[in-house]
């Protein structure tokens, strides 16, 4: 049945393939645990809700975070729905608790680091011209734009309109949206094309996809993840592809962007995802009247 249910995911066409991979992922070990409860005790309720308890309790003694799990109940939930309409399986629904987990202000780099970023990536020449200039393009959009890593793997050139500066983003649930980018990342994105021409002209082949593997293949969310890690650890900081995107809304908020705006472009589905930011600089002018403020009661 569970493989069925990840087929109905796959082409219901409301869910992205990484949200499919992620219920795989929560949900296999929970139907393993089920299926050898029931069998190891013949006398045992299907949906009984020990079970749960059992497994859940399992899961955090294995070092399993409070927003894992109530990631997985979400899974669940999911899963429970689509059972209810399968008469044989109403045996099989439990009745789920709500998972409360506490809450982190998102990481972010100042202003200023992000100056240094961007006047470090554009001396820095010991790569390959174009691997170097796709690096590089890679870390502006990600922070021009807040867009995640797996859209940015995804993009095509035809997603890119440099006479408007906007671009054509498929985000989670494949749903669309268009992001600005800047004229300055535009000018940067049109340079870098003129030189993966080139790149494609060598390896003899075309490729549809904006950002390309040295072999002229399309570049993994997992590159992604590794070229910009390897970027921040080789200059002495410490960032992911995220770090840029919470970064990007941090920094939008602190210059006197609405907070609506910032929620088309990020493509968050609620106002309260998009609120989180509002802790971030709340935190940060704290500081900064603690440190310059003579009434702040702060001793330098």
């Amino acid at each position: 049945m569970l493989a069925q249910y990840f087929k109905y995911l796959e082409t219901d066409g409301r869910f992205s393939k990484n949200t499919v991979e992620s219920y795989r992922r929560d949900l296999a070990p929970w139907v393993v645990h089920l299926e050898k409860q029931c069998h190891d005790n013949s006398g045992i309720v299907a949906n009984d809700p020990l079970l749960l308890r059992l497994y859940l309790r399992k899961r955090s003694e294995d070092g399993i975070s409070n927003r894992s799990l109530a990631r997985f109940l979400s899974a669940l939930s999911s899963f429970q729905k689509y059972l209810t309409g399968k008469r044989r399986y109403k045996e099989y629904l439990f009745e789920l608790p709500n998972m409360k987990f506490k809450s982190t202000i998102p990481g972010f780099l100042t202003q200023k680091d992000t100056e240094k970023i961007f006047e470090t990536a554009s001396f820095d020449t010991s790569k390959d011209k174009y691997l170097h200039h796709r690096d590089f393009v890679i870390l502006a959009l990600l922070y021009s734009t807040g867009m995640r890593r797996t859209e940015l793997a995804e993009l095509k050139i035809s997603d890119f309109d440099l006479t408007t500066g906007l671009i054509t983003v498929i985000g989670k649930g494949n749903k669309e949206r268009v992001v600005p980018m800047g004229d300055n990342t535009a000018s940067d994105v049109k340079s870098y094309l003129s030189i993966r021409e080139k790149f494609l002209k060598e390896k003899k082949q075309a490729a549809p996809k904006m950002f390309l593997n040295k072999s002229g293949k399309k570049l993994s969310v997992r590159s992604v993840n590794r070229l910009v890690n390897s970027f921040a650890q080789k200059h002495g900081m410490s960032f992911t592809p995220h770090t840029l995107r919470h970064t990007f809304a941090t920094h939008l908020l602190e210059n006197g962007a609405d907070l609506m705006l910032i929620k088309e472009i990020l493509g968050h589905a609620s106002l309260s995802t998009t609120q989180k930011y509002t802790h971030v600089t709340a935190e940060a002018m704290k500081k900064q009247y603690q440190s310059s403020h003579p009434r702040s009661g702060f001793e330098k």
